[in-house]
């Protein structure tokens, strides 16, 4: 049943969209196929005193080299596509299992009265808004930002490193959150 735009739908959540991107049926077969590969979740993040925002992204991987680099796939009429290319730099987060809830506000599929930053302690750096309950980062500085596809692809240089021995990352896989097997 409908609250506003929310609906509940698979696996029985509250969400915005209607179905399962992911999901068996339907003609995007590029879709589909990307569905099954796992992929991190991550929040990117953006701004400065005046205006804040995030997003969260699971197509994006890091390349060693001198500089290392950051490549994130986003959506090029997104606000942190914008953002990213006003400021210069920006924030990936890395998501760790219980963080389900704060991936979905940053994704827009749980409402988050007062905005997406409201329900998290965060500072402000010289890179964007600092996600407090996600202590695994990098900050990156843009190199280049340009559209392919339908995405825009943001490039990053790696200026600093913050992490901890994560363990429990939050792991993304044909529409739902899954835990990595131990061994």
């Amino acid at each position: 049943m409908p609250v506003g735009p929310l609906r509940f739908s698979w696996h029985n959540r509250m969400v915005i969209h209607n179905e399962n991107p992911f999901a068996q049926g339907g003609d995007d077969l590029l879709r589909r196929f990307r569905g099954r590969l796992p992929s991190p979740v991550t929040i990117i993040t953006a701004g400065d005193e005046i205006s804040q925002t995030g997003l969260t992204v699971s197509s994006l991987f890091a390349i060693e080299g001198d500089p290392a680099l950051v490549y994130a796939a986003v959506g090029p009429n997104s606000d942190l596509f914008d953002m990213v290319q006003s400021t210069g730099k920006f924030v990936v987060h890395i998501c760790r299992q219980g963080q389900e809830g704060l991936a979905e506000v940053f994704a827009g599929l749980r409402p988050s009265p007062g905005g997406m930053f409201s329900g998290s302690e965060w500072d402000l750096s010289d890179w964007g808004p600092v996600l407090s309950v996600v202590p695994d980062r990098a900050f990156c500085s843009l190199q280049s930002i340009e559209e392919r596809g339908w995405s825009g692809i943001l490039i990053g240089e790696v200026d600093n490193i913050a992490h901890t021995d994560l363990v429990d990352p939050l792991v993304h896989f044909r529409g739902t959150y899954r835990k990595l097997g131990t061994s």
